[in-house]
């Protein structure tokens, strides 16, 4: 992909429908919201003005262009860099899975496909397939056949699913689940197009698949060192 980023903003609950608002005015409609709970120290929350409570958080995708335009009115019309308002932040996007996905997700923003971009030394990516609730168990499986060896599956509420039917032919339920899967690079497009195969949005499950760069791990080596080693020993064989 090029020029083509995540952005995830975080903020009180209560907060929330002030930037979902805000977003709709630019043309972003289409995202995911999820609960969280503050967790930082008490002296931390006091000198950002933060209270412990319930956070929102909201993420999409945004082209550069729409990021320049969104950061300026974060900034001047939502104050978000008062203390206290939230905060938001972009994370380059590796791939989409399927044209249509894409043109979904960013529809009403100006984009021009590009090349997949590649970060320098990136050996992993984050695999994130969002989905209808009740359906991570198949888009697990469908991952596993690609050669995903586990996940992380949360909660969350999809924005703009109504829209879905102009670019699906069929509607998207608001509940959704997302499943988080890091796996090595080269294992990406095949993960990724299992789940499009076997859970993607023509199916019941109706995912949307898309991956974002990992420029390091830890705690994955045991993992990839048994799986280097099954490699091998079926090359001996």
């Amino acid at each position: 992909m090029s020029d083509l980023y995540m952005m995830v903003t975080i903020c009180n609950r209560k907060n929330m429908s002030r930037f979902v608002n805000f977003y709709k005015e630019n043309n972003i409609e289409t995202g995911n919201i999820s609960l969280g709970m503050g967790t930082a120290a008490s002296d931390v929350l006091d000198y950002f003005g933060l209270e412990d409570d319930e956070k929102g958080i909201h993420c999409c995708l945004v082209t550069g262009d729409t990021w320049s335009k969104v950061k300026r009115g974060l900034q001047n019309q939502l104050r978000i860099d008062v203390p206290g308002t939230g905060i938001a932040f972009i994370i380059p996007i590796a791939s989409i899975g399927g044209k249509r996905e894409l043109g979904f997700l960013i529809d009403g923003q100006e984009f021009e496909r590009g090349d997949e971009s590649t970060l320098k030394d990136t050996k992993h990516e984050l695999i994130v397939a969002i989905a209808n609730y009740g359906y991570n168990t198949q888009v697990m499986r469908a991952a596993e056949e690609g050669g995903a060896t586990g996940g992380t599956v949360f909660h969350g509420k999809g924005v703009g699913m109504k829209r879905a039917e102009q670019f699906f032919g069929v509607s998207l339920v608001s509940e959704k689940e997302i499943i988080l899967i890091v796996a090595k690079s080269s294992q990406k497009n095949a993960i990724m197009r299992a789940i499009m195969d076997k859970a993607g949005v023509d199916s019941k499950a109706g995912t949307i698949v898309f991956s974002l760069p990992v420029t390091s791990t830890a705690g994955l080596r045991i993992l990839e060192d048994t799986q280097d080693n099954e490699v091998s020993d079926e090359d001996n064989n």
